[in-house]
This record gives C-alpha cells, structure tokens and sequence, in this order.
C-alpha cells in the first residue's frame, strides 16, 4: 500500500472559510520545477509532468496553515509546542484560548491580539485536514467557471434584481462572470493572470484531522 505522506498549505481566511463551508475543492499554485521534471507534449509543446507535483499525489494529505493566536504563555514564548497542559484542543478553542481570524472571533480578554501568521502555525494547531483526490497541470487562464466556483467564488444575493454577481468573500471581486471574480482573486493576492501561467490544480476533500 502506497504511503500516505502529509504536507502543509497555506490559505487565507476567506478561503479557509470557503472550505469549512465546503465551496472550496481545489486550489491553483504558480508550477515551479526544474528543466528536468518537464515533457514534450504530442503538439511540440514544453509541459510539466503532473507526477511531480510538489503538493503530492492523489490520497496523499495537506495540512492546512491559517492565521491563528492561542493565549498561553508558553506558545507566546515559542518555539510554538504544543503545552502539556492544553491536550484537549476542542475545549481551548471553544473557551477561545486557541483562536482562527478566519472564525472571526478574538482570543478571551483579548482585544487585539497579536495574530501569529500561518507560515508560522504548527502541525498542533491545524485543524483542517485536505486529501488530495486528483492533480493535474493547466495554463491559469483555462480555468473553467465551474472550476472557478469550486475555487471558492461564490454568488452575491444582496443585491439580486441585478443578476447573478459572483465574489469571494472579504475581497472586492465583483463580476457576473465567475471566472473574472477569480482573475480578480488571483491578482489580489499578488498573482499576475495575464501572464497566463502553469499551475498545479489540487483538488481536495476534507478529512478528519
């Protein structure tokens, strides 16, 4: 039996939400390998090889990376460990000593905590857990709009005598096409659409961490 390896991903709080919601199932990321890891494709064209994906292969799992804040002292110190004193991770969470931006909740007596950013959240504190179920390689641009859609887009109600409006929530990415919402996503988060490059495209279905 293939081993099952374990990988971490970063997402921002919108589309953390999107994927507790569950209308996030995929995700695109700029395709970075060596000369070596690419093929000639049956039209001449230079290809990656999707078997190199650095994110894993079907079955394998993502661990996901989040802006987060846990209110005890020894995590404030760092290195962050998990304590021996905070086993039960529900009841911190419910009692808010281990808090998510993307809840949005802030961590008890705490008014402005000092958020701890996801590249730097432990394998402890994820509490989202992603099995990859396909990957595969495509130009950023061939995003379909039912791709665009599982990629967290979603339909704009509150205003619904003008029609179908698609955004992702917390970015101002209006547009009645779906696919022009995610080009506006993709910039947003210093993407560039119009170079119109390789990407990974994983997707995903939520497990049980």
């Amino acid at each position: 039996m293939p081993e099952i390896k374990e990988r971490p991903i970063l997402f921002s709080a919108p589309m953390v939400r999107a994927i507790l919601e569950g209308r996030k199932t995929v995700t695109r990321r700029v395709l970075k390998l060596p000369h070596g890891m690419w093929e000639t494709s049956a039209t001449g064209e230079l290809v990656p090889i999707p078997a190199n994906c650095t994110y894993g292969k079907p079955g394998d799992h993502l661990w996901v990376r989040e802006t987060w804040y846990c209110n005890h002292s020894e995590v404030q110190k760092g290195p962050y460990l998990q304590p021996a004193d905070m086993q039960d991770l529900d009841q911190a969470r419910e009692d808010g000593d281990l808090v998510y931006a993307a809840d949005g909740r802030n961590p008890y007596e705490q008014d402005q905590p000092t958020w701890k950013p996801s590249i730097h959240t432990p394998r402890w504190v994820s509490r989202i857990l992603l099995e990859i179920t396909d990957v595969r390689v495509e130009r950023l641009q061939d995003i379909s709009e039912e791709q665009a859609k599982a990629e967290g887009v979603r339909l704009y109600t509150d205003h619904a005598e003008l029609g179908d409006w698609w955004h992702v929530e917390g970015i101002e990415t209006y547009s009645a096409d779906p696919r022009k919402s995610f080009e506006l996503l993709w910039n947003s988060v210093g993407g560039d659409w119009d170079a119109n490059t390789w990407v990974w495209v994983v997707e995903f279905k939520r497990v049980t961490p």
